[in-house]
């Protein structure tokens, strides 16, 4: 009975860790419908910005699956038909890989309708706004 109780404890801890880390809590900024918070383009990193910028004119994008189609596994976006979202690449300075920072746009290349900026790779977003 001890060994239950000490389990229970546990999967409670978990439980309430689970809560502190969703995207929800961490997401800042002002809430939009949908529960996704909002960010503008000044506020959103160096990388960020140029990323964006770089978004509504076509690239040229340094990583390989920049523009691939993002499936909105997770649907914290709005649901959509396939293909409407796509994602870009964020670097971050001084990491070997893609690191966790990426824009996901919606609609058509160059002239997306929404944006969305995740610093965590894809556990919460925020929308750009001007």
């Amino acid at each position: 009975m001890l060994r239950f109780k000490a389990l229970r404890s546990v999967f409670t801890g978990l439980a309430v860790a689970g809560l502190v880390f969703s995207g929800a809590v961490l997401a800042k900024g002002p809430e939009l419908s949908g529960g996704i918070s909002a960010i503008t383009v000044a506020e959103l990193p160096t990388q960020g910005k140029q990323i964006y910028a770089l978004i509504h004119r076509g690239g040229p994008f340094a990583h390989e699956k920049d523009g691939v189609v993002f499936g909105n596994r997770e649907r914290l976006l709005p649901l959509e038909k396939r293909g409407f979202y796509h994602e870009y690449t964020v670097s971050t300075p001084g990491a070997k890989t893609r690191g966790a920072k990426r824009i996901v746009c919606g609609g058509q290349p160059k002239t997306p309708e929404i944006c969305y900026y995740t610093a965590d790779h894809y556990a919460s977003f925020r929308k750009i706004v001007p």
